[in-house]
């Protein structure tokens, strides 16, 4: 028998018990299906997950520092940074002023952080429509990884000389400006003038609307606008990836000796806090891995117990032809032909049910995308191919693995045990 023939009389075996042989397949179809579903939106949310990540800007390092002398320490580690020339390419605040800010600008009149004013009945989250100002330095943008849509960024001159300038971030430009031009434009800062200079590209990142919503002006307008309050949050931008590890090392290294431990582990003068977005997109990454191997198994038990199903029909089937069997051994057909068949047969079953399971895996995942549309905002969830065809690979290896024992049954039967069964 040649493997055609055998294809031919596995087809021919299935379509005969169509019921019986679509209640074995269902197994791996909903171990399939459940494979690529779980596989698929996980693969969604850490994609989701990673695009966050890479919109808050690579080799960024974030500095908090708590200093008991006042700038004095901050100024020491600013200048630190700046001998960090091979590793570190910007610096700066990253200061939010938290009394309340009133921004005019013709006929507009916007107060930031008016908790008290806000209309909690509206449905909307604060932060995604209520505007921040930020104190920083020329490379403000660079730091936080913002793109100018127009105009420029503040320049050193400006931000040393404590000159009214500002940027705006795109959701502050909108609230204030629409569609105009903001560049040469003045605005109102607690009664005092600003003058935009700059404006940049919304940054849309679902988790953190705050950060189109922000205005930047000089960190040396802090004493003026806010009293002179410790700036506890800096920015720093690498040169790379490489360069981020060797940052963080020298820096936490520099921290260490400026904020030693006493005896009780306690620091003194002061504590720190140095993270980057390379740790936290890498930590991540493996959560979402063992997320993905966790679902993987809870989905490779579905098509176990399919196998076990497998190997059950196909016991049954020997039973019942085991006069055929027996037939086809006396007329000389070798064990390894009978195996081949028997094999074939559970590769087939197997393999129309991974097909099915991938079809309904592919509209499971477009429906899981749907009903989690606030998850995968701006994302169309669709299965990789290499997961559907890996699933459909594993179904068919699986029927195998479960067909063998009763091919090797049916193998080892003897014909004239074979021909005396009813």
């Amino acid at each position: 028998m040649n493997l055609w023939q055998a294809f031919k009389m596995a087809f021919k075996s299935i379509a005969m018990k169509k019921t019986r042989s679509f209640l074995t397949m269902l197994g791996i179809i909903i171990g399939v299906a459940s494979v690529v579903i779980m596989m698929s939106v996980m693969q969604g949310q850490a994609k989701k997950s990673m695009e966050m990540f890479e919109k808050l800007g690579e080799n960024k390092i974030t500095l908090y520092l708590w200093a008991w002398d006042g700038g004095e320490s901050a100024q020491r580690v600013t200048d630190y940074c700046l001998v960090l020339g091979d590793y570190i390419t910007g610096i700066t605040p990253n200061a939010e002023i938290n009394d309340t800010v009133t921004i005019q600008y013709g006929s507009k009149t916007i107060k930031t952080n008016d908790w008290e004013n806000f209309d909690w009945n509206s449905g909307t989250d604060p932060w995604s429509t209520m505007l921040h100002v930020y104190l920083g330095s020329e490379q403000y943008g660079i730091c936080n990884n913002y793109k100018l849509a127009g105009g420029r960024e503040m320049s050193y001159l400006e931000v040393e000389k404590g000159l009214p300038v500002c940027i705006l971030a795109a959701g502050a430009k909108e609230q204030l400006f629409g569609f105009t031009d903001p560049v040469g434009e003045t605005i109102t800062l607690n009664g005092d003038p600003f003058q935009v200079v700059g404006y940049y590209k919304p940054m849309d990142i679902e988790y953190r609307p705050e950060m189109d919503n922000l205005i930047v002006i000089p960190y040396t307008f802090n004493r003026t606008m806010n009293n002179n309050y410790d700036m506890n949050e800096y920015a720093i931008k690498a040169r790379d990836a490489q360069s981020t590890v060797q940052a963080m090392t020298r820096l936490t290294a520099f921290l260490n000796g400026m904020f030693p431990m006493n005896a009780d582990g306690w620091r003194e003068n002061g504590d720190f806090r140095v993270s980057s977005n390379n740790s936290a997109a890498e930590n991540q990454q493996k959560a979402s891995m063992m997320q993905s191997l966790v679902m993987a198994a809870i989905a490779g038990i579905s098509l176990l117990v399919g196998g076990i199903g497998i190997m059950n029909i196909m016991l049954v089937t020997v039973t019942e032809r085991t006069r055929e069997i027996g037939i086809r051994k006396a007329i000389g057909a070798e064990r390894s032909s009978i195996i081949t068949q028997f094999l074939i047969e559970a590769a087939v079953i197997c393999s129309i049910g991974g097909l099915i399971g991938i079809g309904i895996g592919y509209v499971g995942t477009m429906i899981a995308g749907k009903l989690m549309k606030d998850v995968f905002e701006g994302m169309i969830l669709v299965p990789d191919t290499t997961i559907a065809i890996g699933a459909f690979l594993f179904s068919v290896v699986l029927g195998i693995i479960f067909g063998m024992y009763p091919a090797i049954k049916a193998s080892g039967l003897q014909p004239v045990e074979a021909l005396r069964a009813d």
